[in-house]
């Protein structure tokens, strides 16, 4: 399945699970554009919410010298992780949730390590 689908079918899964209902499985790419479109005026909230990503990425990012641009990515309900670029900012005028991000999104490997970490906090301390 192309990434676009992928993600096209991780919002539908969150739209059919909203509605109670199951979302049918081993869907084509074909298939998974007919039912996204199907559905495409029910998805909006979901598709807003989910061009933030459910984590930053390490990978470079385009740039626009008109928006700010992090690489973000999801997991799929098949497990696959999909990344792209979530474009926001633009100031007054800047409307960057109209850009097409999905078409440009990407296929990703992830590797997960557990790691401790430390973090320090530090305050000044009054002096008297």
């Amino acid at each position: 399945m192309s990434p676009e689908n992928k993600i096209k079918y991780a919002i539908l899964a969150i739209y059919f699970e909203q509605e109670e209902r199951e979302i049918p499985k081993d869907l084509n790419d074909e298939q998974v554009a007919d039912l996204y479109d199907d559905h495409s005026d029910e998805l909006y909230d979901i598709l807003y919410e989910f061009r933030e990503g459910q984590v930053e990425t390490n990978v470079p990012s385009e740039s626009s010298r008109h928006y700010e641009s992090n690489s973000v990515a999801a997991q799929t309900p098949s497990g696959e992780w999909v990344g792209w670029t979530y474009w926001y900012g633009g100031g007054k005028h800047g409307n960057p949730e109209e850009i097409d991000w999905i078409e440009h999104a990407y296929d990703l490997d992830c590797t997960e390590e557990e790691k401790l970490v430390t973090v320090r906090n530090f305050t000044k301390k009054d002096s008297k």
